[in-house]
């Protein structure tokens, strides 16, 4: 009982002490993990990507990779200045690059590393597309949700530990079923729609920031549509899935585009290409 007690006092300090304001929601954030034990890993394993990937260099995609990532970045610093998180991205080491892949895919690792594969583009199709995959990407660094998932599996481990001392006195199976109905019930119940929330907040964060870079909000849903028609209907159930369903998103896009344009007019950005 006393370790058990232990467990439970030490997933509640975490709770209590381990919490970061996100800039853009204005919300306390679960986070054990601060920038100075994460990024420079995440910079090492970046590097060792690029090292073993196809990078493509010096073409006009990539070019307008590394360029609409460094105005969506610019876009992001005029909006964390205005609202008073002057210094924010001291830490970060933004690159953006452009690798040859099939896969219609991009992502960002902690401190600003942000990939884009060729595969996208028969999606992006345009600029604002583009600004789109990239404004979500940067906005997942951003808002610390690699940190975030890190705590959040931290967490879910200290509960198991818990579990499984409360479980001790029972029989073999009994606490192998235990065990099975806390992996899955903190994984569907907790885990995914955590993954789930930190998608639609990226898209709604990115679609302000891609407007005051100067790229049509609008056009976001219209990706998504693409994406849609590109998956073929093949997805798992959306609770059973880390990302919202692709007309989730649409739906979400088109509901926060017009609130993205009204943000961007404070920046004095009241055109869209």
């Amino acid at each position: 009982m006393k370790l058990k007690n232990l467990f439970l006092a030490f997933g509640i300090l975490m709770l209590v002490v381990a919490c970061k304001t996100n800039p853009f929601t204005g919300e306390k954030d679960l986070n054990f993990v601060s920038n100075e034990q994460l990024f420079p890993a995440s910079f090492e394993q970046y590097n060792q990507f690029l090292a073993e990937a196809d990078v493509v260099r010096n073409t006009e995609e990539s070019r307008a990779v590394k360029q609409i990532g460094n105005e969506v970045v610019n876009a992001a610093e005029r909006y964390l200045d205005a609202n008073g998180y002057q210094g924010f991205m001291k830490d970060f080491e933004w690159e953006f690059n452009l690798v040859r892949n099939d896969q219609a895919n991009a992502f960002a690792m902690p401190g600003g590393k942000v990939v884009v594969f060729t595969g996208m583009l028969d999606i992006t199709q345009n600029r604002s597309g583009l600004a789109t995959v990239m404004a979500h990407e940067i906005a997942h660094a951003l808002a610390d949700h690699g940190a975030q998932r890190m705590s959040a599996a931290q967490l879910q481990q200290v509960g198991g530990a818990v579990v499984g001392v409360a479980a001790s006195g029972r029989s073999e199976s009994t606490q192998q079923i235990i065990a099975q109905a806390y992996g899955i019930g903190t994984t569907v119940g907790g885990m995914l729609p955590f993954s789930r929330s930190h998608e639609a907040e990226a898209d709604r964060i990115g679609l302000t920031m891609m407007a005051i870079a100067g790229y049509d909000p609008d056009e976001a849903a219209e990706l998504w549509k693409r994406m849609q028609q590109n998956s073929g209907g093949q997805a798992p159930p959306e609770f059973l899935s880390t990302h919202p369903s692709n007309q989730t998103r649409i739906n979400n896009l088109q509901k926060w585009a017009p609130e993205a344009k009204a943000e961007a007019q404070k920046y004095g950005v009241t055109s869209f290409r």
